[in-house]
Protein backbone atom coordinates (compact mmCIF):
# COMPACT_ATOMS: atom_id res chain seq x y z
CA UNK A 1 0.00 0.00 0.00
CA UNK A 2 2.71 2.42 0.99
CA UNK A 3 4.73 1.45 -2.09
CA UNK A 4 1.89 2.41 -4.45
CA UNK A 5 1.40 5.76 -2.70
CA UNK A 6 5.10 6.54 -3.02
CA UNK A 7 5.02 5.70 -6.74
CA UNK A 8 2.02 7.96 -7.33
CA UNK A 9 3.63 10.80 -5.33
CA UNK A 10 6.89 10.54 -7.31
CA UNK A 11 4.95 10.59 -10.60
CA UNK A 12 3.01 13.72 -9.49
CA UNK A 13 6.18 15.59 -8.49
CA UNK A 14 7.81 14.73 -11.79
CA UNK A 15 4.75 15.96 -13.68
CA UNK A 16 4.76 19.31 -11.79
CA UNK A 17 8.48 19.86 -12.45
CA UNK A 18 8.13 19.17 -16.16
CA UNK A 19 5.10 21.50 -16.42
CA UNK A 20 6.88 24.35 -14.58
CA UNK A 21 9.85 24.10 -16.97
CA UNK A 22 7.61 24.27 -20.04
CA UNK A 23 5.69 27.22 -18.57
CA UNK A 24 8.94 29.16 -18.03
CA UNK A 25 9.82 28.76 -21.71
CA UNK A 26 6.38 29.85 -22.95
CA UNK A 27 5.78 33.60 -23.76
CA UNK A 28 3.54 35.23 -21.19
CA UNK A 29 -0.03 35.83 -22.30
CA UNK A 30 -0.87 39.29 -23.75
CA UNK A 31 2.66 40.02 -25.01
CA UNK A 32 3.74 39.86 -28.64
CA UNK A 33 7.24 39.29 -29.91
CA UNK A 34 9.21 42.54 -30.52
CA UNK A 35 9.15 43.41 -34.21
CA UNK A 36 12.40 43.17 -36.10
CA UNK A 37 14.03 46.54 -36.75
CA UNK A 38 13.05 47.99 -40.10
CA UNK A 39 15.79 48.17 -42.68
CA UNK A 40 16.31 51.84 -43.64
CA UNK A 41 15.36 52.59 -47.20
CA UNK A 42 18.20 54.27 -49.13
CA UNK A 43 17.42 57.94 -49.91
CA UNK A 44 16.56 58.58 -53.48
CA UNK A 45 19.56 59.91 -55.28
CA UNK A 46 19.45 62.45 -58.06
CA UNK A 47 21.17 61.60 -61.26
CA UNK A 48 24.79 62.66 -61.18
CA UNK A 49 24.20 64.92 -64.17
CA UNK A 50 21.80 67.13 -62.13
CA UNK A 51 24.19 67.73 -59.23
CA UNK A 52 26.76 70.51 -59.89
CA UNK A 53 30.27 69.88 -58.70
CA UNK A 54 30.96 71.16 -55.20
CA UNK A 55 32.48 74.68 -55.08
CA UNK A 56 31.87 75.42 -58.79
CA UNK A 57 29.17 77.41 -60.62
CA UNK A 58 27.97 76.86 -64.13
CA UNK A 59 29.99 78.70 -66.71
CA UNK A 60 26.94 80.62 -67.90
CA UNK A 61 26.30 82.07 -64.43
CA UNK A 62 29.94 83.14 -64.12
CA UNK A 63 29.85 84.86 -67.49
CA UNK A 64 26.57 86.59 -66.62
CA UNK A 65 27.95 87.90 -63.32
CA UNK A 66 31.01 89.27 -65.09
CA UNK A 67 28.82 91.05 -67.64
CA UNK A 68 26.80 92.82 -64.94
CA UNK A 69 27.58 96.55 -64.98
CA UNK A 70 29.23 97.83 -61.83
CA UNK A 71 27.66 100.99 -60.41
CA UNK A 72 29.48 104.21 -61.31
CA UNK A 73 31.22 106.10 -58.54
CA UNK A 74 30.97 109.24 -60.70
CA UNK A 75 28.39 111.11 -62.78
CA UNK A 76 28.49 110.88 -66.56
CA UNK A 77 27.45 114.53 -66.82
CA UNK A 78 28.00 117.33 -64.30
CA UNK A 79 26.97 120.98 -64.36
CA UNK A 80 28.34 124.06 -62.63
CA UNK A 81 27.48 127.72 -62.06
CA UNK A 82 29.56 130.27 -60.19
CA UNK A 83 30.06 133.96 -59.53
CA UNK A 84 32.93 136.07 -58.27
CA UNK A 85 35.37 138.78 -59.27
CA UNK A 86 38.45 139.07 -61.42
CA UNK A 87 42.01 140.29 -60.99
CA UNK A 88 43.88 141.52 -64.03
CA UNK A 89 47.35 140.90 -65.37
CA UNK A 90 49.51 141.73 -68.34
CA UNK A 91 48.67 144.71 -70.49
CA UNK A 92 45.05 144.55 -69.40
CA UNK A 93 46.08 145.42 -65.85
CA UNK A 94 47.46 148.74 -67.10
CA UNK A 95 44.02 149.92 -68.23
CA UNK A 96 41.56 147.84 -66.20
CA UNK A 97 41.15 147.82 -62.44
CA UNK A 98 40.48 144.59 -60.57
CA UNK A 99 37.25 143.63 -58.90
CA UNK A 100 35.01 143.37 -61.93
CA UNK A 101 32.07 140.98 -61.61
CA UNK A 102 32.48 137.49 -63.10
CA UNK A 103 29.81 134.89 -63.84
CA UNK A 104 30.34 131.39 -65.25
CA UNK A 105 28.28 128.39 -66.30
CA UNK A 106 29.55 125.07 -67.57
CA UNK A 107 28.98 121.41 -68.30
CA UNK A 108 31.39 118.47 -68.12
CA UNK A 109 31.35 115.00 -69.67
CA UNK A 110 33.20 112.60 -67.38
CA UNK A 111 34.96 109.54 -68.73
CA UNK A 112 35.66 108.21 -65.23
CA UNK A 113 36.04 109.58 -61.70
CA UNK A 114 39.37 111.18 -62.60
CA UNK A 115 39.12 112.51 -66.17
CA UNK A 116 36.56 114.56 -68.04
CA UNK A 117 36.03 117.30 -70.62
CA UNK A 118 34.49 120.59 -69.45
CA UNK A 119 33.08 123.51 -71.45
CA UNK A 120 32.48 126.90 -69.81
CA UNK A 121 30.91 130.23 -70.70
CA UNK A 122 32.48 133.14 -68.82
CA UNK A 123 31.34 136.74 -68.56
CA UNK A 124 33.66 139.29 -66.95
CA UNK A 125 33.31 143.02 -66.39
CA UNK A 126 36.53 144.94 -67.12
CA UNK A 127 36.03 148.38 -65.54
CA UNK A 128 38.48 150.98 -66.87
CA UNK A 129 40.74 152.89 -64.49
CA UNK A 130 40.39 156.64 -64.04
CA UNK A 131 43.82 157.06 -65.57
CA UNK A 132 42.59 155.15 -68.62
CA UNK A 133 39.57 157.43 -68.97
CA UNK A 134 41.95 160.37 -68.92
CA UNK A 135 43.96 158.85 -71.79
CA UNK A 136 40.74 158.29 -73.71
CA UNK A 137 39.44 161.79 -72.85
CA UNK A 138 36.15 160.15 -71.86
CA UNK A 139 33.87 160.77 -68.89
CA UNK A 140 32.88 157.13 -68.52
CA UNK A 141 33.06 153.78 -70.30
CA UNK A 142 31.93 150.20 -70.31
CA UNK A 143 34.17 147.23 -71.02
CA UNK A 144 33.37 143.52 -70.93
CA UNK A 145 34.63 140.18 -72.19
CA UNK A 146 32.82 136.97 -73.11
CA UNK A 147 34.81 133.75 -73.17
CA UNK A 148 34.15 130.17 -74.23
CA UNK A 149 36.63 127.56 -73.01
CA UNK A 150 36.97 123.82 -73.61
CA UNK A 151 39.21 122.10 -71.08
CA UNK A 152 40.26 118.60 -70.09
CA UNK A 153 39.63 118.38 -66.34
CA UNK A 154 41.52 116.16 -63.90
CA UNK A 155 39.66 115.39 -60.67
CA UNK A 156 41.74 114.53 -57.60
CA UNK A 157 39.73 112.82 -54.81
CA UNK A 158 41.21 113.47 -51.37
CA UNK A 159 38.50 112.21 -49.00
CA UNK A 160 34.88 111.16 -49.38
CA UNK A 161 33.84 114.83 -49.01
CA UNK A 162 36.81 116.87 -50.24
CA UNK A 163 38.48 116.82 -53.63
CA UNK A 164 40.40 119.05 -56.01
CA UNK A 165 40.72 119.49 -59.76
CA UNK A 166 42.88 121.15 -62.40
CA UNK A 167 41.89 122.17 -65.93
CA UNK A 168 43.58 123.70 -68.96
CA UNK A 169 42.78 124.21 -72.60
CA UNK A 170 41.99 126.62 -75.46
CA UNK A 171 39.61 129.55 -75.32
CA UNK A 172 37.83 132.09 -77.51
CA UNK A 173 37.53 135.65 -76.16
CA UNK A 174 35.31 138.49 -77.37
CA UNK A 175 36.10 141.82 -75.74
CA UNK A 176 33.93 144.84 -76.40
CA UNK A 177 33.25 148.26 -74.90
CA UNK A 178 32.04 151.77 -75.44
CA UNK A 179 33.21 155.26 -74.44
CA UNK A 180 30.78 158.04 -73.60
CA UNK A 181 31.26 161.80 -73.95
CA UNK A 182 34.60 161.32 -75.67
CA UNK A 183 36.38 164.50 -76.72
CA UNK A 184 39.27 162.92 -78.60
CA UNK A 185 39.74 164.37 -82.08
CA UNK A 186 39.45 161.77 -84.89
CA UNK A 187 42.77 161.16 -86.58
CA UNK A 188 44.77 161.90 -83.42
CA UNK A 189 47.97 159.93 -82.75
CA UNK A 190 47.49 156.65 -80.90
CA UNK A 191 48.65 156.02 -77.37
CA UNK A 192 48.91 152.73 -75.47
CA UNK A 193 45.24 152.73 -74.56
CA UNK A 194 43.97 153.22 -78.10
CA UNK A 195 46.20 150.39 -79.27
CA UNK A 196 44.80 148.06 -76.58
CA UNK A 197 41.28 149.34 -77.37
CA UNK A 198 41.84 148.29 -80.99
CA UNK A 199 41.07 151.74 -82.41
CA UNK A 200 44.37 152.50 -84.15
CA UNK A 201 44.34 152.30 -87.92
CA UNK A 202 46.93 149.89 -89.19
CA UNK A 203 49.96 151.48 -90.81
CA UNK A 204 49.64 155.13 -89.80
CA UNK A 205 49.35 154.83 -85.99
CA UNK A 206 46.43 157.25 -85.74
CA UNK A 207 42.77 157.05 -84.81
CA UNK A 208 40.15 156.52 -87.45
CA UNK A 209 38.65 159.64 -88.94
CA UNK A 210 35.09 158.32 -88.78
CA UNK A 211 34.85 158.44 -85.04
CA UNK A 212 34.17 154.68 -84.79
CA UNK A 213 37.09 154.42 -82.32
CA UNK A 214 34.55 155.18 -79.58
CA UNK A 215 33.39 151.55 -79.75
CA UNK A 216 35.63 148.52 -79.38
CA UNK A 217 35.11 144.93 -80.53
CA UNK A 218 37.94 142.39 -80.39
CA UNK A 219 37.90 138.66 -81.15
CA UNK A 220 40.88 136.76 -79.75
CA UNK A 221 42.01 133.18 -79.31
CA UNK A 222 44.14 131.95 -76.47
CA UNK A 223 44.30 129.57 -73.55
CA UNK A 224 43.25 129.22 -69.94
CA UNK A 225 44.34 127.16 -66.97
CA UNK A 226 43.25 126.87 -63.38
CA UNK A 227 42.03 124.67 -60.59
CA UNK A 228 39.75 124.44 -57.61
CA UNK A 229 38.74 122.64 -54.44
CA UNK A 230 35.32 121.13 -53.76
CA UNK A 231 33.28 120.17 -50.69
CA UNK A 232 30.48 117.62 -51.12
CA UNK A 233 27.31 118.41 -49.19
CA UNK A 234 24.90 115.78 -47.75
CA UNK A 235 22.54 116.41 -50.68
CA UNK A 236 25.28 115.37 -53.13
CA UNK A 237 25.78 118.91 -54.49
CA UNK A 238 29.37 120.15 -54.39
CA UNK A 239 30.45 123.67 -53.43
CA UNK A 240 33.69 124.75 -55.10
CA UNK A 241 36.21 127.58 -55.07
CA UNK A 242 38.01 128.11 -58.39
CA UNK A 243 40.88 130.27 -59.63
CA UNK A 244 41.67 130.57 -63.33
CA UNK A 245 44.15 132.42 -65.54
CA UNK A 246 42.98 133.36 -69.05
CA UNK A 247 44.86 134.89 -71.96
CA UNK A 248 43.69 135.92 -75.41
CA UNK A 249 45.65 137.52 -78.24
CA UNK A 250 45.26 138.77 -81.79
CA UNK A 251 47.43 141.09 -83.88
CA UNK A 252 49.49 142.01 -80.85
CA UNK A 253 46.42 143.01 -78.79
CA UNK A 254 45.92 140.96 -75.64
CA UNK A 255 43.25 140.39 -73.01
CA UNK A 256 44.17 138.92 -69.64
CA UNK A 257 42.01 138.38 -66.57
CA UNK A 258 42.01 136.01 -63.63
CA UNK A 259 38.55 135.09 -62.34
CA UNK A 260 38.12 133.91 -58.76
CA UNK A 261 34.71 132.30 -58.34
CA UNK A 262 32.60 130.37 -55.84
CA UNK A 263 29.96 128.03 -57.22
CA UNK A 264 28.03 124.79 -57.07
CA UNK A 265 28.48 121.61 -59.08
CA UNK A 266 25.95 118.81 -59.43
Amino acid sequence: MMGKFASVLALLILTILLGAQGLAQTTPAGQEPAPAPATPTPAAQQPAAQQPASGQEPAEEQSSSRRQARPHDYKNWSYNVAAGANTDSGTTKTFVRGGGVVGTAGVARNGNKYLGLRADFIFADLPLRQSTLALAQAASATSHVYAITLDPIINIPVTSNYSGYVLFGPGFYHRFGSLSSDTTVPGSPCNGFWTWWGACSSGNGSLALSGSFVHSSQNEFGYNLGGGVTRKMPSGVEIYLEYRFTHGSRNGITTDFRPITVGVRW
